[in-house]
């Protein structure tokens, strides 16, 4: 698989078990993760877009998810939600002033970018992202500083990824955005200047160069 994306697409292409991975986050060991990828598999994949849930009940019942809150947010109150569906693009970044846990349900890649890049006037070329092949069972850290959006699938059957996030993360401001980049509780997010959706919701253009397409 890691070698078909390699030839297929003209932006790097690496697996996150690889040594360019620890720019962006770190490959999780030491859990078991038989419950929490049983009940992702049972979800079902809708026919076309993506969807999220930044609380997934099914999920947050696990034993799992309280040891990702004690082992990998120092106890913080955590919430363990869902993206899954189908996606392709680039299409934006966002990033969150914390670690981000991910459960990859199925074989799927994400874009990574890194916070450092963006310039004065919060845009970021896109030549300077990289692609990660995130093989099925695979559990990763991304960190604070890592630029990422939704998942692309890695096969026709769709992507799903477990989401774990400090609690409120991704959910709706109460006090309005107070900077152009602002989204929702915890994230931030540059619009690709080439996705006309987000940019008529009013979200900032701060994506430049090509969008990419993940081809598989």
């Amino acid at each position: 698989m890691l070698n078909i994306l390699k030839e297929k697409n003209n932006l790097p292409v690496y697996s996150v078990f690889d040594k360019e991975f620890s720019l962006y986050g770190r490959v999780l060991t030491g859990f078991d993760i038989t419950d929490i990828m049983e009940a992702g598999e049972r979800i079902p994949m809708p026919e076309s877009g993506s969807r999220y849930e930044p609380s997934t009940p099914v999920f947050e019942a696990l034993p799992i998810a309280k040891e990702f809150a004690e082992k990998i947010f120092g106890e913080l109150e955590t919430q363990t939600g869902c993206c899954w569906g189908h996606s392709n693009f680039l299409n934006a970044m966002e990033w969150h002033n914390s670690s981000e846990v991910n459960v990859a349900i199925t074989d799927l890649v994400v874009i990574f970018g890194l916070r450092q890049d963006m310039d004065e006037n919060d845009c970021v070329d896109s030549s300077k992202f990289v692609a990660f092949y995130v093989p099925k069972g695979t559990v990763v850290e991304m960190y604070a500083t890592t630029l990422h959006y939704c998942p692309c699938e890695a096969s026709a059957e769709g992507f799903c990824m477990v989401v774990v996030l400090p609690k409120g993360t991704n959910t709706p401001l109460e006090g309005g955005k107070t900077h152009r980049t602002s989204c929702d509780k915890n994230k931030w997010l540059l619009a690709h200047q080439d996705n006309a959706e987000l940019v008529a919701q009013g979200f900032w253009p701060g994506v430049t160069g090509e969008n990419y397409e993940i081809k598989y």
